[in-house]
């Protein structure tokens, strides 16, 4: 992070969390503070008070899609902006207080996102339990080791905190499912480019303009800036209006996604930059057409000043 290392984070818990687990993989989190927040709104209030540096939050899920929560947070509200992103591959246990038949199992705690990702497992294990929502995997083992529900789908860093007996592990429909999280700060500058980087905008777009999306999508493909993600949410307005987050490769510094944004300004009735900071996927770069790098734009402008300036030749 830009400035003053940070020292003070938050995260969505409780304790126990794949937040937590992913929070800990940032050096500067395992030597400073680490505070448990009861929601995604909590944590990211957290930071625009001054009550802690950064927070760590659940972005999107590759079986489960978008944390709505957490988009909607970041649209609205005093502007915060995306320094980092931690892609963590999550693993999911049946726990419970003592160890116990499957069979018995009459109600099972999980985060909807956990229980969604376990959904053909729990229909062919324990097809006659009731799942209950709560905030967090880290609630789930929580409410389990009460006794307040017979067990919880929760992370194993979850089970091991409240000391549950684990009645089933990998029990994720999908073994390769990954979550990714967002480090949240302040607006500040962002971190220098690396080669490997995203952007993340919110992109509200004139909903009384003809082909205002393809307006937007256009002003990145004409630059050869790569779209990665895209995700609409209802702007709360009325029926029909959205908001879309977008996820471009490339960095606000450099010279084709500079230029895209400045078209986006252009034609979008609002843009709400979220950050450019290092892609956490691990997959590298993709390979970039000639003529994007920021060379080419430079070799470009001097062209096209030149031609302004009657030099033909």
């Amino acid at each position: 992070m830009p400035g003053v290392p940070p020292t003070r984070f938050v995260f969505l818990g409780p304790e126990g969390t794949f937040a937590e687990q992913a929070l800990r993989t940032i050096p500067a989190a395992e030597r400073g503070t680490r505070t448990p927040a009861r929601s995604v709104p909590e944590a990211l209030d957290a930071v625009r008070t001054g009550d802690a540096d950064a927070a760590l939050v659940p972005l999107e899920n590759s079986i489960g899609g978008q944390v709505g929560v957490t988009l909607d947070e970041l649209a609205s509200g005093e502007p915060l902006v995306i320094v980092r992103d931690v892609v963590l591959t999550v693993q999911f246990v049946l726990a419970a207080a003592t160890d116990r038949p499957l069979e018995t199992i009459r109600s099972i705690a999980a985060h909807p996102q956990a229980s969604t990702q376990c959904r053909n497992w729990l229909r062919k294990h324990v097809p006659g339990a009731t799942i209950v929502d709560v905030l967090s995997n880290g609630a789930a083992a929580a409410g389990a080791g009460q006794g307040e529900h017979d067990a919880a789908i929760c992370a194993p860093i979850g089970a091991r905190h409240h000391r549950l007996a684990i009645l089933a592990d990998e029990i994720a429909d999908h073994p390769d499912a990954v979550t990714r999280f967002a480090l949240v700060a302040r607006p500040g500058p962002p971190p220098e480019p690396t080669g490997d980087d995203l952007t993340t905008l919110a992109v509200y777009i004139a909903h009384d303009r003809v082909g205002a999306l393809l307006a937007v999508l256009t002003e990145l493909a004409v630059r050869g800036v790569n779209l990665t993600r895209i995700e609409s949410r209802p702007t709360g307005e009325r029926l029909g209006r959205y908001v879309f987050f977008l996820d471009c490769a490339g960095h606000i510094a450099e010279a084709r996604v500079g230029e895209a944004l400045q078209g986006l300004h252009r034609v979008c009735a609002e843009v709400r930059f979220l950050g450019s900071y290092p892609n956490g996927s691990g997959h590298g770069p993709a390979t970039r057409a000639p003529g994007l790098s920021d060379a080419d734009f430079a070799d470009a402008g001097a062209w096209l000043a030149r031609v302004r300036a009657g030099n033909l030749s």
